[in-house]
C-alpha cells in the first residue's frame, strides 16, 4: 500500500540480520489483499529499495522460491480452502450483515463513547437460516469466532503476553466478500505453509497476536515465534513524518546517502547490540546482533546526525579500493552533470585525478555531491585570472610565480600538505615585501579564481604539480 520508508527498512533489516545470524532465510512476502489501497509500483519499489539497501530477500515475488507465489493476491485459493476448513469446524461463520448495519453500529458506539465493535449477531444464526440467506443470494463474509480464555505467549522482546481479544473486539472478518482474505487469515495461513519459524514485526501487532494464536489453534498448527519491535520515532518522540516524503528510501537515495549510513543510524538509535557505535558495517551488525538485547523502549531517531554517519561510511568506501572505483565513476558523472556547460577539460575527468581528489578529501566530505559544490569548482574548471588581478595583491607576481614553479618542479615526486606548508613559508621569506597572507591570497586566486576554500597547500596537492604549473603559467601570461 506504499513505498518503503525508514520504519519498514528497520523492520526488514532486523529480520535480515536475524536470519543471516542463524543461517536462515529472509523472505519478502507482498501483502496486497486490501485491493482498494494498493499503490501501483509499490511492491516493485519495495524490492528495489531492499536491493539498494544491500539487504535483498532470499525469496520474494521477483526472485521466486520453493514456497511461492510470494504475493497474497496470487494465493486466493489457499485462503478460500483454509476458511472452508474453519467453517466446517464451526470455528468460523458466514456473516450477512450489510455495510449500512455495520456503519450504524459504529456510529452508535461512538455516540455512547465506546470502541466500535461488531456485535457478533450472525454468530447465532441456525444452519437453516444460513441456508435460506444463501438461497436468496445475499452477500456474505466469513468471520472467525473469538474464544475467551486465550493462552499467554512468550514474545522474544516483550516477554509473556496475552490479550483477551474476545472481551474488547467483535469477531473479525477473515475472508471478505470479494474473496480476498484479511491480514489476520492470510498471514497465519502463509506463515504455516511457508514454514516460517520467526516473525519480527512492529509492536502495533502485539495486541493482535493472541487473535492470531487462536487461529493457529483452530487449524491445529504450531505457530512461529514472535518478536515485536518497538516503534521508531523522531528524536522528540513524535511519529516519523511521511508528509513530504521525508522518510522514504527513494528520497535518501536521491540525496546521495549511502545505504550503509541508513542501516547504521537505525540500528544505532535502537537496541539489539551490546553497545552503541557509529560506523558499523552490515557484517558487523550481523555478528553483534542478539535478539535478547532488544529493549521495549521506542527507538528515537535523530536524522540531523545522518550526514555524520554518511561521512564515516563514505570515508570507509573511499579507503576500500574496490568500492572506490564505483565512487570514481559517480564523481565523473556528477562533474559532467554540474559543470558540463562550462569548459571542463577531459584531463580533470581522468580516473587517476578523480581518485587523487577522493583520497585527499576523505573525511572532509559527507556526500560525493560536496565535491561538485562551488567550494570545489576549482578542481573541475580552470580559472580565468589575469595578471592584473594578481598584481593588485602583490607587485611581486613574477617572483612568486617563479619560486612556486621551481618548488613544483623539485617536488614532483611526492607532495604532502605538511611539507608544502613548510616550503611555502620558506618561499615567502625569499620575497622582498609580500606578506605570507598576501602570497596565499595571490596563489589561491591564481589556482582557483576564488577567495575562499581549502588551504593553498591542499589545493596544490589535490591539483598535482602538472596542473599547478599550468595554471600559474596561464595566469602570468594572461
Amino acid at each position: 500500500t506504499g513505498f518503503l520508508h525508514l520504519g519498514g527498512l528497520r523492520t526488514a533489516l532486523y529480520n535480515y540480520i536475524f536470519a543471516k545470524k542463524h543461517q536462515g532465510t529472509f523472505i519478502l512476502r507482498v501483502e496486497d489483499t486490501d485491493q482498494n489501497r494498493v499503490v501501483p509500483g509499490a511492491a516493485e519499489g519495495i524490492e528495489d529499495m531492499l536491493d539498494w539497501a544491500g539487504i535483498p530477500p532470499d525469496e520474494s515475488p521477483r526472485r521466486g522460491g520453493s514456497f511461492g507465489p510470494y504475493q497474497q493476491s496470487h494465493r486466493l485459493d489457499l485462503y478460500k480452502s483454509a476458511s472452508d476448513v474453519l467453517l466446517e469446524r464451526g470455528a468460523a461463520y458466514r456473516c450477512f450483515c450489510t455495510p449500512q448495519r455495520l456503519e450504524l453500529l459504529k456510529k452508535e458506539a461512538l455516540r455512547s463513547q465506546q470502541t466500535p465493535r461488531y456485535d457478533n449477531r450472525c454468530r447465532h444464526l441456525k444452519p437453516t437460516e444460513v441456508a435460506e440467506k444463501l438461497s436468496q443470494g445475499l452477500d456474505w463474509v466469513v468471520r472467525f469466532r473469538l474464544e475467551k480464555g486465550v493462552e499467554p505467549f512468550q514474545d522474544l522482546v516483550y516477554g509473556w503476553n496475552k490479550h483477551e481479544v474476545a472481551d474488547v473486539e467483535g469477531d473479525p472478518v477473515i475472508l471478505k466478500g470479494d474473496g480476498f482474505p484479511t491480514y489476520h487469515l492470510a498471514n497465519v495461513v502463509d506463515d504455516h505453509y511457508m514454514g516460517i519459524s520467526h516473525v519480527l514485526r512492529g509492536t502495533e501487532w502485539l495486541t493482535s497476536t493472541s487473535k492470531h494464536l487462536l487461529l493457529y489453534k483452530a487449524f491445529g498448527w504450531d505457530p512461529p515465534q514472535f518478536a515485536h519491535l518497538p516503534l521508531l520515532l523522531n528524536k522528540d518522540g513524535g511519529k516519523l513524518s511521511k508528509r513530504q516524503g521525508d522518510i522514504f528510501l527513494e528520497r535518501f537515495a536521491q540525496d546521495g546517502y549511502l545505504p550503509d549510513a541508513l542501516l547504521d543510524i537505525i540500528t544505532n538509535c535502537g537496541s539489539g547490540f551490546a553497545e552503541k557505535q557509529m560506523g558499523r558495517t552490515l557484517e558487523e551488525l550481523i555478528s553483534q546482533f542478539e535478539i535478547g538485547r532488544i529493549t521495549t523502549h521506542s527507538a528515537l531517531l535523530d536524522l540531523e546526525k545522518l550526514p555524520e554517519f554518511n561521512r564515516i561510511h563514505l570515508t570507509r568506501h573511499i579507503e576500500n579500493e574496490g568500492l572506490r572505483q564505483k565512487l570514481i565513476r559517480e564523481v565523473q558523472l556528477l562533474v559532467e552533470h554540474v559543470y558540463g556547460d562550462q569548459q571542463v577539460d577531459q584531463e580533470v575527468l581522468e580516473k587517476e585525478y578523480v581518485e587523487q581528489v577522493l583520497l585527499l578529501r576523505k573525511g572532509h566530505i559527507s556526500f560525493l555531491k560536496n565535491l561538485v559544490s562551488s567550494h570545489y569548482s576549482y578542481l573541475w574548471v580552470r580559472p580565468s585570472v589575469s595578471r592584473e588581478q594578481l598584481q593588485t595583491i602583490s607587485a611581486e607576481v613574477d617572483e612568486i610565480g617563479k619560486l612556486v614553479l621551481g618548488l613544483m618542479t623539485r617536488q614532483a615526486a611526492v607532495l604532502t600538505v605538511e611539507e608544502l606548508n613548510k616550503d611555502l613559508r620558506s618561499l615567502q621569506k625569499q620575497t622582498k615585501e609580500t606578506k605570507y597572507s598576501s602570497m596565499m591570497k595571490l596563489l589561491r586566486l591564481a589556482l582557483s579564481g576564488q577567495q575562499h576554500g581549502p588551504s593553498v597547500a591542499e589545493m596544490m596537492v589535490t591539483l598535482g604539480p602538472k596542473e599547478v604549473c599550468g595554471r600559474i603559467h596561464k595566469a602570468l601570461s594572461s
